[in-house]
């Protein structure tokens, strides 16, 4: 059968962000192991929770105009009409997040109470200030996405990566005595202000890239892109509240409360960061399969490309999900010892994140044919199975109901998603053999937690040899040429 040339023309998109995103994700990766052996688990809890909070005002103040951008840019009939469209959606996610600014610091005190960091109501204001310029920053970046430009946009994300990871070590372990900003060595403020100083060059770097665009909203054409986008900004906000309120769940109902809780949201948070790649793995794939999906597509060739990517991603989903489940123990050395303890729930953060990928590869039927209201509908029936689940099993489980409660959040939308498709735009996904990926998945799995009690040496090479029947068996059933493949990657790039 072979690989349709749509999806290998994704495929080296992908390979493209996916280079640099490995990198890039390895550099920052960096930050877990620092910060776990350095900070207690109660201040790595402090890092979880802000950092937690962050995507959901990201997703808010981005206003869903991400992918309204690549929608219209991608239609759009001239150039000036690109670039009337660039500068009214980085005008209209400025404004917003200004405004957020404005706000914060009108009200950063009874906030401050609210969230329990009373003591530490600067991290309120140096947060507030990150999210304003990821803001302001997004757009750009996905202006250098829709044209292609992944060489700019690579090096720039690497340079913010950089930039953080040195700017960190310089405040933890080189800092100067001189340069006291807040009461301990340790303190979760000095990521924070790393972190800010990063996205104002991030900002400085992207500029350039603009082509002397201004941010400049044109009414008309910022409500055509609204109506299309509000539907995706709602489901945003629930999608985001899917994935990260398990963190304010644990911060709230952990059996004891105050301290025992930041505690163990430290621990859970070291955990979700070691399940990192598969998430990484879904983000390069984003970047590339966005504005793929979302530009001009044929209807018969949009069904055909979406089924196959979505097969191929759950494949190598699968494969990830071994690799990282069955040498968890070796992959448990990244965070401190403190933070090990949690490594139990890791293979259902890992099945969580497959989940949360799945459900992307079922939302371009919707947003590629303009019924984004589906999309609060399924992140709506998510959020109503992380808020029961949640309620319901972290007084009892602590940080393992949390992740069982993400977990069926993740299912609940993947099935939903599914089931509206199949109803109203069916596309023709391979269930079967989607099902066999699964199900050797899982029984490979199963083997190799059976030689537990092995040596680990013995068990080691056994496990290897698991993963890689995988993916013997999937080159085999798809008729896949490696070789060739790479080269064919290699030569789209």
């Amino acid at each position: 059968m072979g690989v349709d040339k749509n999806i290998g023309k994704l495929a080296g998109q992908t390979a493209i962000y996916g280079v640099s995103s490995i990198l890039a994700r390895l550099l920052n990766y960096l930050l877990v192991p620092y910060y776990t052996r350095f900070m207690t688990t109660a201040e790595y809890g402090v890092i979880t929770d802000i950092y937690a909070l962050i995507p959901f005002a990201l997703v808010v103040l981005t206003l869903g105009l991400e992918s309204g951008y690549f929608r219209f840019a991608g239609k759009a009939e001239s150039e000036q009409e690109r670039r009337t469209i660039f500068a009214t959606a980085w005008g209209g996610t400025s404004l917003a997040a200004l405004l957020f600014f404005g706000l914060v610091m009108l009200f950063r005190t009874p906030l401050a109470e609210a969230m329990g960091y009373a003591d530490s109501s600067c991290y309120l204001w140096i947060v507030a200030a990150v999210v304003v310029l990821d803001v302001v920053c997004a757009i750009p970046f996905a202006r250098l996405r829709q044209q292609g430009r992944a060489g700019r946009f690579v090096a720039i994300r690497m340079l913010f990566v950089v930039l953080n990871l040195a700017l960190c070590i310089l405040f933890y372990s080189a800092r100067p005595e001189w340069l006291t900003l807040f009461p301990t060595a340790s303190d979760p403020g000095y990521a924070f202000v790393a972190n800010l100083i990063a996205n104002v060059v991030t900002l400085l770097a992207l500029l350039p890239t603009t082509d002397r665009i201004a941010p400049r909203i044109s009414r008309r054409t910022l409500r055509m892109m609204l109506l299309y986008s509000l539907p995706l900004l709602i489901s945003g906000i629930a999608g985001t509240a899917n994935e990260f309120i398990d963190r304010q769940m644990i911060k709230y109902l952990y059996p004891g409360g105050g301290l025992a809780a930041m505690e163990a949201l430290g621990v859970y948070g070291a955990v979700c960061k070691i399940a990192v790649v598969m998430t990484m793995f879904t983000q390069m794939y984003r970047f590339a399969a966005e504005p793929f999906f979302l530009s001009s597509f044929p209807k018969d060739d949009f069904k055909r490309t979406t089924a196959e990517a979505t097969k191929f991603f759950i494949i190598i989903s699968v494969g990830i999900f071994l690799v990282i489940g069955l040498f968890a123990d070796l992959f448990a050395l990244i965070v401190g010892p403190d933070f090990r303890e949690g490594i139990g729930v890791l293979p259902l953060i890992l099945l969580s994140n497959m989940l949360s990928g799945v459900v992307l590869n079922l939302s371009f039927w919707y947003k590629q044919s303009g019924a984004t209201k589906f999309a609060i509908y399924i992140t709506g029936i998510g959020l109503i199975f992380t808020v029961i689940f949640n309620i319901m099993l972290v007084p009892a489980l602590g940080y393992v109901g949390a992740a069982v409660a993400r977990l069926l959040c993740e299912a609940a939308m993947v099935v939903s998603s599914w089931l509206f498709s199949r109803k109203r735009y069916p596309i023709p996904y391979d269930l079967r053999r989607i099902g066999e990926y699964l199900l050797l998945g899982g029984v490979l799995y199963g083997a190799g937690m059976l030689c537990g009690g092995l040596a680990v040496g013995l068990r080691y090479a056994i496990c290897a040899v698991l993963v890689a029947l995988f993916g013997a068996y999937a080159l085999r059933r798809e008729n896949i040429n490696p070789k060739a493949m790479i080269k064919a990657i290699i030569k789209r790039k």
